[in-house]
């Protein structure tokens, strides 16, 4: 089993910056893709940043230039640093890994999410 565990989000006002952090812990062979997605009241689930292990990125096109995504493999955690937020940012964060998993006959890449954590952008 494998946990992601989540944390940073809170209340700001728009304009202000918050750091988001995601741990994954448990039967961790190796790390692919850590990423962040977020979904609003009413909204779909969407992708807003995810990186690789090699540290490739990729980027929702409405954050682009305001966050930034990082990832820690020594530690296998992956952060989110968010500035200028925008009301329409607000959303619960979810932290997601392809974690390589050892089967009975061999590895398998499997998917896991953390629980989510709120943030909210005030005008």
């Amino acid at each position: 089993q494998v946990q992601l565990v989540e944390s940073g989000g809170g209340l700001v006002q728009a304009g202000r910056s918050l750091r988001l952090s995601c741990a994954a812990s448990g039967s961790i062979l190796s790390i692919n893709a850590m990423g962040w997605y977020r979904q609003a009241p009413g909204k779909q689930r969407e992708l807003v940043a995810a990186i690789t292990s090699g540290g490739s990125t990729n980027y929702a096109d409405s954050v682009k230039g305001r966050f930034t995504v990082s990832r820690d493999n020594a530690k296998n955690s992956v952060y989110l640093q968010m500035n200028s937020l925008k009301p329409e940012d607000t959303a619960v964060y979810y932290c997601n890994a392809e974690v390589n998993t050892r089967v009975v006959l061999g590895t398998i890449p499997l998917k896991y999410w953390g629980q989510g954590t709120q943030v909210t952008v005030s005008s």
